[in-house]
């Protein structure tokens, strides 16, 4: 190629050894260099500095020789010159900028976190993910606050512009982790910070990879200056996360205060995991104050134990130690729906679940958790709704969600709360493919002045739309109560919907509660009975007669279920949802628009 000569190391009569430059030239603003093929001496040079050469031209004449053995000296030169350990200057500002927000290079910061008995944003990524996994992305970005503050401010006092966040890896599987940093101004969403997210939310989508966040921080940032904004309005970062709904699992963890754009960001999960000593809002102190609304503290604003209960908080843990836990355990359910190692109880304990005496009330939990793998269930919302109980679980290590009623709240009647709670899960489980098991023993939906007075006629039947149009393998197993609209409801609007729809020896049917229809249904026949002892003994026989056609044997004797089971036996019966259940390719589209918030 034609060049110019910008560099003659060598010299005529010079001894060069093999792979010492002769001459440089430059093309296109790049340098070359043309070095001795073999130990030898220059004989001529054609060419002076300056000089354009063409592509044939001729540069320098080299004669091979064999040259003296180099001295201890070169030898201790040439291998200092190829430490592979040594750092020159452009690696090592690199990578002094890097350490400047390292936990180590930042005492005062994690000694703050160490007061509220709390970990660092590194800490909990470190702790989330498989060692050494992490790939960090634009650690070295600071506050956009140049035109108030130094650099070397910023960058000592506010690295990554106040997140941590990358590609990693949970047990091997790709996901994205990302934190807000508290110890940076509060943890708010600043301009580099939202652009930083709306990198890892873009490759969230890219690669179909989980997402799990520490959403700890005060919201937007006010103190921003070097954007050419007004509002911000125009950040893409909630467009962008909203978007991975139903599309990949969102994990969120909250700890200490998390306020305004990072409750909305925590909102948007598919699972809320909370902290204790967490409080939540979607408006922290200054703008509740801002809208004249008062002053109020921040630990009265969102508890822990309000968000629990309200459902905003799905599990409830200790620490965020805790919660990293109970992440890595949900996702489980999602990248990993088989494992190979499982092991159950003795199932004969199913036997005895469920009292004799058919209106003694028992622990469903109890129940779940001797049914399936040992160790595996995940109940989720537990604080909300306590009608119903929804929760991840495995069964001869596959993933399924469970549905089931609470017979220590209403008698497990289904009410708007436990509907909503229901019909969101539901939801989760379709959109990612995870089969569903209800477990029935409920008397209806509530009914009553109180209960219409929540909307119940809409919230109820959320359930039989989210029902009837499930995509995954379900199944009911009713254990005792199946009556009416809402044992309908737990078997996706019918007891033929389901893959299959079975009771224990211990289920009763009926259209409405038995008592309460023959009270409706003979009140013409108990009236005319005028001995009150002898009316009551006629409502008894009636009842019992009743009981006896809607028993589950008879029942199923009437094929409107598909078997009357050992309760032993269940496991055998859950299994075969799984029957079809092998490796499904990634999906290039989402399942459903997205899962509902609530």
């Amino acid at each position: 190629m034609p060049a110019t000569v910008v560099g003659l190391p060598a010299s005529v009569g010079t001894e060069v050894r093999s792979g010492e430059p002769l001459v440089i030239v430059e093309s296109m603003k790049m340098e070359h260099v043309i070095a001795a093929p073999c130990d030898g001496i220059v004989r001529t040079i054609a060419v002076q500095l300056g000089d354009v050469v063409a592509a044939d031209g001729v540069l320098i004449t080299f004669e091979p020789a064999t040259l003296a053995a180099p001295s201890e000296r070169d030898d201790e030169a040439s291998a200092q010159s190829r430490d592979l350990d040594a750092a020159r200057p452009d690696l090592a500002e690199s990578i002094a900028r890097h350490n400047l927000g390292l936990d180590e290079h930042r005492p005062e910061a994690v000694a703050k976190r160490r007061a509220t008995h709390q970990r660092t944003a590194r800490e909990n990524v470190a702790d989330l993910l498989d060692e050494d996994s992490l790939v960090e992305y634009a650690p070295l970005v600071v506050a956009a606050q140049r035109r108030r503050r130094s650099f070397d401010e910023l960058a000592t006092r506010t690295p990554g512009d106040g997140i941590v966040g990358g590609i990693g890896k949970i047990d091997g599987e790709v996901v994205i982790a990302v934190s807000y940093d508290y110890t940076v101004l509060a943890g708010t969403q600043g301009l580099w910070n939202h652009l930083k997210k709306d990198r890892l939310f873009e490759l969230a989508e890219r690669l179909r990879a989980p997402v799990v966040f520490f959403t700890e921080g005060g919201g937007g940032r006010p103190g921003d200056t070097d954007g050419l904004g007004v509002t911000g309005l125009d950040c893409l970062a909630f467009n962008y996360f909203a978007k991975l709904s139903g599309l990949v699992p969102l994990v969120g963890i909250a700890s200490g205060y998390c306020f305004a754009g990072n409750a909305a960001i925590l909102g948007c999960c598919d699972v809320v995991i909370a902290t204790k000593n967490s409080n939540i809002g979607m408006g922290g102190p200054a703008m509740i104050e801002g809208g004249g609304l008062g002053s109020f503290e921040p630990k009265s604003i969102g508890p822990s134990e309000q968000q629990y209960a309200n459902g905003v908080i799905d599990v409830l843990v200790d620490d965020e130690a805790d919660a990293v836990r109970i992440a890595k355990q949900y996702l489980t359910f999602f990248i990993r729906q088989r494992t190979a190692d499982w092991t159950a109880v003795d199932q004969r304990e199913l036997r005895v679940a469920i009292p004799e005496n058919r209106v003694r009330i028992y622990d469903m939990r109890a129940l779940l958790k001797t049914m399936v793998d040992t160790d595996s269930i995940l109940e989720l919302r537990g604080g909300f709704a306590p009608g119903i109980i929804t929760a991840f679980a495995r069964v001869e290590g596959h993933s399924m969600g469970i549905v089931a009623n609470n017979p220590g709240h209403l008698g497990g009647a289904i009410d708007s709360d436990g509907a909503d709670k229901a019909a969101r899960f539901l939801q989760l489980c379709d959109g990612f493919d995870i089969p569903v098991l209800f477990i029935c023993d409920t008397p209806g939906f509530m009914v009553g002045p109180e209960s219409e007075a929540t909307a119940a006629v809409r919230h109820v039947s959320r359930m039989f739309v989210t029902g009837a149009n499930l995509t995954v393998p379900f199944a009911t197993i009713v254990v005792r109560k199946g009556y009416g609209l809402g044992a309908q409801a737990m078997a996706g609007g019918s007891f033929k919907a389901p893959q299959f729809c079975v009771a224990w020896p211990t289920g009763e049917f009926g259209g409405m509660n038995i008592e309460g229809a023959v009270r409706l249904g003979m009140k013409r026949e108990l009236v005319a009975i005028d001995d009150e002892a002898e009316r009551a003994a006629a409502f008894e026989a009636m009842v019992d007669r009743m009981y006896a056609a809607g028993g589950a044997t008879n029942v199923a004797n009437h094929f409107e279920i598909d078997d009357v089971i050992d309760p032993a036996d269940s496991r055998r019966w859950i299994t075969t949802m799984f029957a079809n259940s092998t490796a499904k390719p990634a999906r290039s589209h989402k399942k459903r628009a997205n899962i509902d918030t609530w």
